[in-house]
């Protein structure tokens, strides 16, 4: 079948997975609807003859070019577009979405865009120290009488969703999102400088970083304005620098009385 979305700019991101034959199942799963990158982040079992023996021989491609990284952060860097997915909601956590909403997304982004979907632990998901790095969080609906979801069937409803859409959508631009990297880059320098001016609380600096998190990650930033508010930042700590020179200049060049 014809589609759409650009499947090799997709790929799978599985954090922490506990189960060997949960990452052979996701893997087994994406084939299912072509794609093929499968990312594991700091597995606590990568028994590869359990996982293959999941993935079946249709999906051995998927496992045998499957990236394995001890940190999440690294393994995102690349990628221009993370969705995260959780089975929680609250006041704390940004606006969900459904997986067909996001899917529409995908499709568009895939043209020219890394496109990531983050999946959490088997025993509690994703944390809020792991959904910071997200541009949107998705949550599968289930029934309230029984609604923990196996990983590898979270996958696939993720992938069918995008491949459904793929094969259905009218095409649309997308431009080129900044990358993880660059984010995370201008996130360290943004606390860094706000930190310098006081205009977030230095004894919980990552705490106010969430709302502007949030607010970047809903306009979806491209490298060169991400490079601007670099630039910006740049400019205030030089104005710091100097202004703290000029004021320690001012006083050692006073006398006592």
């Amino acid at each position: 079948m014809e589609n759409r979305a650009q499947l090799e700019n997709i790929a799978v991101v599985l954090h922490r997975p506990h189960f060997p034959e949960n990452i052979g199942a996701a893997a087994r799963a994406a084939k299912n609807m072509g794609i093929h990158r499968l990312v594991v982040v700091d597995p606590l079992d990568c028994d590869l003859t359990r996982i293959l023996k999941m993935a079946t021989h249709a999906a051995e491609d998927v496992v045998a070019q499957m990236e394995v990284h001890d940190d999440l952060r690294d393994a995102l860097a690349p990628f221009q577009y993370i969705i995260g997915t959780t089975a929680r909601t609250g006041s704390h956590r940004r606006t969900v979405m459904d997986p067909r909403q996001v899917a529409e997304q995908v499709v568009d982004l895939s043209h020219n865009n890394q496109v990531a979907l983050l999946f959490g632990p088997e025993n509690r998901g994703l944390a809020n120290r792991e959904l910071k790095y997200c541009h949107c969080l998705v949550s599968i609906p289930t029934c309230d009488a029984f609604s923990s979801l196996n990983l590898a069937q979270a996958v696939m409803v993720m992938v069918y969703e995008i491949f459904r859409a793929g094969a259905t959508m009218p095409e649309r631009f997308t431009p080129k999102l900044a990358s993880s990297y660059e984010l995370e880059a201008m996130y360290d320098h943004l606390k860094e400088t706000l930190t310098k001016i006081h205009f977030v609380n230095p004894e919980n600096p990552d705490y106010w970083m969430q709302s502007l998190r949030r607010f970047f990650s809903r306009i979806g930033l491209q490298a060169r304005e991400v490079k601007i508010i670099r630039g910006i930042c740049r400019q205030i700590d030089w104005y710091c620098g100097r202004h703290d020179a000029h004021a320690q200049s001012r006083g050692s060049g006073s006398k006592s009385p």
